[in-house]
């Protein structure tokens, strides 16, 4: 659990709308990201089980919900960002990455393009954007301070985030909200439940197919209560939405993912994927980014699957043939779907081939682990509408 807890916890912890409503339900909440969150309720290898083989209810309310609007929206956030931003469609989404000027990555995040009067008022159109809990602040000052004036910047803390997650997740969801299973995979639609407005995306960050679901704040003890009614769904913690991540190789901001890390450096080459942006090389960091795309960054993210049973955790050493450390693991744990740990590290470039072999050491131990293609558990989003 060393990746979801936090070493010390600040002060005063914030709560989610449905603190009163995890603690009902025996959810053991811990310090993260600011708020007290449930890290598990019936234990983190069960719940892990459940999701890839039903449907689990995490509650994401500690992630940061933006609206931006505003004349030139488009071009001033690809000032910020690498993707495509005008290239996206209106309910389209996108994985990207807001990028320090080294072409470090200050958080990932995820955009759509919202249609006119959907936020904002009649006539508005813009960009949604959820950006990670323990960096909201910092982005939102960055996201000021960088965008023009015109730019209009709404933190939407008035609303709740759930994500439904899992292969029967769309049979759960689409009982209570009719219509969300003609979405596909990084789409998104306005719905409605009991006269509730719902923005709803098939999207996570299980691997698994699933949805992320805004509500009003107001209403969402209610729709978590719906949603849990369901046969299918469980609620589920931050240790199994941990380890479901890892699984599926979705990197964790403050873990796999920092300032000091290219988005080369991490293996996430589709985040720059946009051959207009790269040409234009006018996002923060492009000289250096477009060199490692060509030529390869110095250290690059890879799996691994460590020998024997005990896992290796975030910070062990990654060592070469005379003891000397050459890299660190970032996250780390027991795979409850693959039975064996597994890792991800940043090791030299010239040894992140598929088949090496490393060498760990974690607290004077030593392990013995190999590189492995991920994700470790294949995607299984759905891409194309079945109906």
């Amino acid at each position: 659990m060393s990746d979801v807890t936090e070493a010390e916890a600040p002060e005063t912890l914030d709560l989610l709308p449905l603190d009163a409503w995890h603690r009902a339900r025996g959810g053991r909440m811990v310090p993260f990201a600011g708020y007290e969150m449930p890290v598990q309720y019936e234990g983190i290898m069960a719940e892990h089980l459940w999701v890839r083989e039903s449907a689990g209810l995490f509650d994401v309310s500690h992630m940061g919900q933006l609206f931006l609007s505003g004349d030139n929206l488009d071009v001033e956030l690809e000032k910020l960002i690498p993707a495509d931003v005008a290239g996206v469609k209106v309910d389209g989404q996108k994985y990207s990455l807001l990028l320090a000027e080294n072409g470090g990555i200050l958080d990932d995040l995820m955009f759509t393009r919202w249609a006119g009067g959907e936020q904002g008022g009649p006539g508005t159109g813009g960009i949604y954007m959820v950006v990670n809990g323990a960096c909201k602040w910092d982005d939102i000052a960055h996201l000021r301070e960088h965008l023009p004036d015109e730019i209009d910047i709404n933190h939407m803390d008035e609303h709740a985030l759930l994500a439904l997650q899992g292969p029967k997740a769309v049979d759960a969801l689409s009982r209570i909200v009719p219509g969300v299973e003609a979405l596909v995979f990084m789409r998104g639609g306005r719905f409605d439940w009991g006269g509730t407005r719902l923005w709803i995306s098939r999207s996570g960050y299980t691997g698994e197919d699933g949805f992320e679901i805004s509500v009003p704040a107001e209403h969402v003890a209610a729709l978590a209560d719906a949603l849990t009614a369901q046969p299918e769904v469980k609620p589920i913690g931050l240790g199994a939405r941990d380890s479901l991540r890892l699984e599926a190789d979705l990197p964790l901001y403050g873990h796999d993912l920092d300032p000091e890390t290219t988005p080369i450096m991490a293996a996430l080459n589709f985040a720059v994927a946009s051959k207009r942006r790269r040409e234009e090389a006018n996002f923060p960091g492009a000289e250096r980014i477009l060199v490692e795309r060509e030529n390869g960054p110095i250290q690059r993210r890879v799996g691994l699957i460590v020998e024997g049973r005990q896992p290796v955790r975030e910070g062990a050493m990654v060592l070469d043939d005379e003891g000397n450390e050459v890299g660190r693991v970032t996250s780390g744990g027991f795979a409850p779907t693959v039975q064996k740990p597994i890792a991800m590290a940043y090791v030299p470039t010239g040894q992140a081939e598929i088949g090496t072999r490393v060498t760990l050491s974690q607290r004077g131990k030593i392990h013995h682990g190999e590189i492995v293609a991920m994700p470790f558990v294949p995607h299984r989003y759905v891409r194309q509408s079945k109906i």
